[in-house]
């Protein structure tokens, strides 16, 4: 049997030949890290829904698809002379080290609360070293939408610019909400998008101080949707009725059925 570390260096060594400027595949030569960002986020979460799935099968092949998206980033690095695989091991071998001081330094045993401090307190020292004075500094502008804006309401809080409530925070949403009724009512198109948008990073934040991932709630509720919708498709087409076709009222019934029968499951 196979060690982890062969198959790694065939993988390594697969990448080289794809990226080969002589015999390689055209399109896997011509990427950039530009390029194959996309496909890097995308992957990471295909992972997470083989994991909701509880599918292991699926989740082996689509860490595979990551590892692979990794490969292929330290691949270009180092065609320009920037790092390579091994430095990426070892970089995050290092900061694992740094991060768990109570494992790798003076073995003590802390409690959880605890452990996250450490943590942040050293991240907090990385992004200092790094040049990253701000507060905010360091927050991937890439994340979803909502993760980030809990993720920024988080980092704010740490020097004391916060709601004192989630209440507070329902009280921001009612005034948000109006915000929007009076861009609508004068017509403002654009000003409607910006409200919307705070309207949204509000709800974020109320989401947050309720000890609610914002954006694991969404998904689980466009899941919901997603599923009593392919309940109500069945009932229609069980019924001969065609989707386009279909009056508010008959639209109204159908979806109390699919969630009747959601609610029974």
């Amino acid at each position: 049997m196979s060690s982890a570390g062969d198959e790694l260096d065939e993988l390594l060594a697969l990448m080289r030949t794809l990226r080969d400027p002589a015999a390689g595949c055209p399109w896997d030569r011509e990427q950039t890290f530009d390029s194959i960002a996309p496909f890097t986020i995308e992957e990471a979460y295909e992972v997470a829904d083989a994991i909701a799935r509880s599918d292991p099968e699926r989740l082996r092949d689509e860490l595979g698809d990551l590892l692979f998206q990794v490969v292929f980033h330290a691949r270009m690095a180092e065609e320009a002379g920037s790092f390579d695989f091994a430095g990426v091991a070892r970089a995050i071998c290092d900061k694992l080290i740094r991060r768990h001081p109570h494992i790798f330094a003076d073995r003590q045993q802390l409690p959880v609360a605890q452990l996250h401090d450490v943590w942040e307190a050293q991240k907090a020292r990385e992004r200092a070293d790094a040049g990253e004075r701000g507060v905010l500094s360091g927050v991937p502008r890439a994340l979803p939408a909502l993760m980030r804006a809990a993720k920024l309401g988080r980092r704010a809080r740490r020097v004391g610019f916060d709601w004192d409530s989630a209440a507070g925070v329902r009280r921001k949403i009612d005034e948000e909400l109006a915000e929007i009724d009076a861009a609508l009512v004068a017509g403002q198109r654009g000003e409607v998008a910006l409200e919307i948008g705070d309207l949204l990073f509000t709800i974020a934040n109320w989401a947050r101080h309720l000890d609610i991932d914002a954006e694991a709630a969404l998904r689980a509720a466009a899941l919901k949707f997603e599923q009593r919708f392919e309940r109500m498709e069945q009932a229609a087409e069980a019924s001969q009725q065609a989707l386009n076709q279909l009056s508010a009222s008959q639209w109204d019934e159908l979806w109390r059925a699919a969630k009747s029968l959601s609610e029974k499951q």
